[in-house]
This record gives structure tokens, sequence and C-alpha cells, in this order.
């Protein structure tokens, strides 16, 4: 069976609650689990930005804290569950990659990552990194909506 689940998370309500229940599922089959949050990387915007780089440490500090506090939530519970936990925080613009470049790194045999269910153009525009990470996995994943 499975014994260590990747747990992604984005810090939405949907992603907490695919976390609770990924918690919940490795406490009933014994395993652990590595909850993960990908930061993007700050973006450039042209060639001669006015955004100045007080800005942009300010935006990277902000964004920083909330992966922290994400992260710290996901240790939180899987403590409260008495499930072993680690969490890791990766930087990519593809989170679908670091995903499952994460996954395979910690040698996880699940994932298991909420969808947040966009449909029609809205999901077309967007993307899903949930569909990506289907797609592209060799990693199984569990899906929770």
């Amino acid at each position: 069976m499975f014994r260590h689940i990747l747990l992604p998370t984005d810090g939405s309500p949907l992603s907490e609650a695919a976390i609770r229940k990924g918690i919940q599922f490795a406490k009933t089959i014994n395993a652990r689990v590595t909850g993960v949050c990908v930061l993007p990387e700050l973006c450039h915007f042209g060639f001669d930005s006015d955004i100045g780089a007080e800005f942009k440490k300010e935006a990277a500090a902000a964004m920083q804290r909330e992966v922290n506090k994400t992260l710290l939530a996901v240790e939180k519970a899987a403590e409260e569950a008495g499930v072993l936990c680690e969490t890791v925080q990766e930087k990519s613009d593809q989170p679908y990659e670091a995903i499952i470049e994460a996954a395979k790194k910690r040698e996880c045999d699940l994932i298991v990552m909420a969808s947040h269910g966009r449909k029609g153009i809205g999901g077309l525009l967007l993307g899903s990194e949930t569909q990506k990470v289907l797609a592209h996995s060799t990693i199984p994943v569990l899906v929770y909506r």
C-alpha cells in the first residue's frame, strides 16, 4: 500500500480540505506525509520596469510569510492526527513540475491534491495544475473535490 503521501497546497480552502482528508487517509494506512507549497519565481515586468527593488523585496517577503503559514498549518494538522510530517517549499513558475519532482525526490508513492473544479473557459484559460499533474505524473494521484 502507500507509505509516503505528498500533499501539495496553495493555501486555498479547498486545498486545506484536501490536506485534512490526505492526513486522515495517511493515518488510516499508517503512512507519513510531506506537505509542499510551490512559490512562483518573481515576475519581471518588462525590460525597464518602474517597479522598485523595495517593492519586489516586500512582495517576496509577503509570499514567503504566506507559504510559511500554509506549511505550518499542514504540520499542525498532521501533528494533531499523529501522522509523521515534513514540509518543503519549492520555487517554480510551473507548479505541476515542482510537485511531481518533489514527489520523486522524496520517494512519495501517492500525491493527494485538490481540484478547484474550474470548467469551461475559466478552466481552459487558467489551466489546472491538478490536471497537469494527472497528465504528467507516473506516481498515482488522488484528486479531492
